[in-house]
Order: structure tokens, then C-alpha cells, then sequence
């Protein structure tokens, strides 16, 4: 289980900002969703869960363990993971190659066709591919996402996965999750503005002007957000697309 205790993030950049606010956070669903107003401070709490960040204030915990001032690679190898908005592109570096470093052990090329094919890629097609800039956004993403589920962490933390990739991409990212919902071992944290990830959360957490607005379940957040009345009615940049 995650849990953040009174976390608090400032930057001192110009006049300084404080950016989050005092969260008091438990996750220990299968599948929470965080989404909320842009510039609310999700993604500064998916990297703060994830080690990118350290909290100017606060506590983090993980399993019972404090975590707060621990690196990224520490985090990951206790069992956090993180996959960015934009996923990283390795020229030399094939798809195989990416699976079997992610996974930290000795993965066969049929092993690691079976996690392509978890993300709905023909793996025949991508296992001997470069992670480069002939892979489109929404290939990436499932790539990213197949790496995930070859580390086979505790806790795996997605920020924005439907940002930047097409319709038919994002279908397909949708399939994805509902399947890493039923099957997963670990919990899942995903920030998104979507509905139709909204809908697959076990929760939802609303972070507007860094603080929590509310959390619940889908059935008692989703009906507020759509008729605007949580926080997300101060952002006309929206909180919930369908």
C-alpha cells in the first residue's frame, strides 16, 4: 500500500508557487484514477509517487516503508513504476532489447512476444524494431505499457497515457487497461482526463489547486464531474473528455 502524509511540493522558481498542498492519500485499490483541472498538480504527485520528485514537505510510504527521500531506481526496485507522458525513443535500441532490460531478467523472444501481444501488438512485427522515431505515439505507448508488465511491479503509475496519440490508438490503450484491470497482481495509478479510463477505476482522486477536492468511487465522482460541480468547473481546459 502507498500512502502520502501531509506532502507538500514547492518550487521557488520566480516568486515561488506552492504547487501541492498538504495531501493525505491511502491507495491500495487495484485501479485508482487521479484526475483533476490542468495545472492542479496531478502529474507533480504521479512524480513525486514515482521518485522524479521529492516532497518539500511530508511523508511518503510504501509497504509499511518510508520512501520519501529514495531515488527513482530505488523506488522501481521495491516495486514502483513509472511511465511518462511522452515515452522515451532509443535509437539502437530494439523492442527486445527494451523488454528484457525492463524486465530485470532472462526473457526469452517468445517471452517477450507474449507481452507485446498482452498490449495488442503483433509482436512479429515489433520485437526486431528500434524504439525510434518510426514508431508512432500510440505504438510507444503500448510498448511502454508491455515494459510495464514485464517488470511486474507492486505499483505501476501512468501519467496521461491518451496524451498525444490518435482515436484508434487510444481504443485500443482502453482495451489494454480493462485487461490489466482484471489481471494485474499489483494497483494501478493512472492520471487522465478521460472518462472512459474514469470508468475502469476502483476510485477516483480529484486534485484541484493542489489539494484534494474529493475522492470515491466512479458511480459517486463521475456524475459531479460531468455536471461541473467538483472543482473541475475552474478550468474551462476541461477535467473529464469522453
Amino acid at each position: 500500500m502507498l500512502e502520502l502524509k501531509d506532502v507538500s511540493y514547492h518550487v521557488e522558481e520566480g516568486n515561488g508557487k506552492d504547487i501541492l498542498n498538504h495531501i493525505n492519500l491511502e491507495i491500495h485499490d487495484r485501479f485508482t484514477a487521479i484526475t483533476g483541472p490542468n495545472g492542479g498538480g496531478k502529474s507533480t504527485l504521479a512524480k513525486l509517487i514515482a521518485g522524479i520528485l521529492q516532497p518539500t514537505d511530508g511523508q511518503i510510504l510504501f509497504d509499511g516503508q518510508d520512501i520519501t527521500k529514495m531515488s527513482i531506481t530505488d523506488r522501481a526496485k521495491r516495486g514502483i513504476s513509472f511511465a511518462f507522458q511522452q515515452p522515451v525513443r532509443f535509437k539502437g535500441i530494439t523492442v527486445f532489447d527494451l523488454i528484457r532490460l525492463a524486465s530485470g531478467k532472462t526473457v526469452s523472444i517468445e517471452g517477450a512476444c507474449e507481452y507485446l501481444s498482452e498490449v495488442g501488438l503483433c509482436a512479429r512485427e515489433y520485437i526486431n524494431r528500434e524504439v525510434n522515431a518510426s514508431l508512432s505515439g500510440g505504438e510507444l505507448k503500448r510498448i511502454e505499457i508491455a515494459t510495464v508488465i514485464a517488470r511486474g511491479r507492486k505499483l505501476s503509475v501512468f501519467d496521461e497515457p491518451e496524451a498525444g496519440i490518435d482515436l484508434w490508438s487510444f481504443q485500443n490503450l482502453i482495451q489494454v487497461f480493462e485487461k490489466m484491470h482484471q489481471e494485474t497482481q499489483g494497483s494501478i495509478v493512472i492520471i487522465s482526463h478521460q472518462e472512459r479510463i474514469l470508468n475502469i477505476a476502483d476510485r477516483i482522486v480529484v486534485i484541484a489547486e493542489g489539494e484534494i477536492a474529493k475522492s470515491g468511487t466512479k458511480d459517486e465522482i463521475i456524475p459531479e464531474l460531468l455536471n461541473g460541480t467538483l472543482s473541475c468547473r475552474h478550468n474551462a481546459g476541461g477535467c473529464i473528455h469522453g
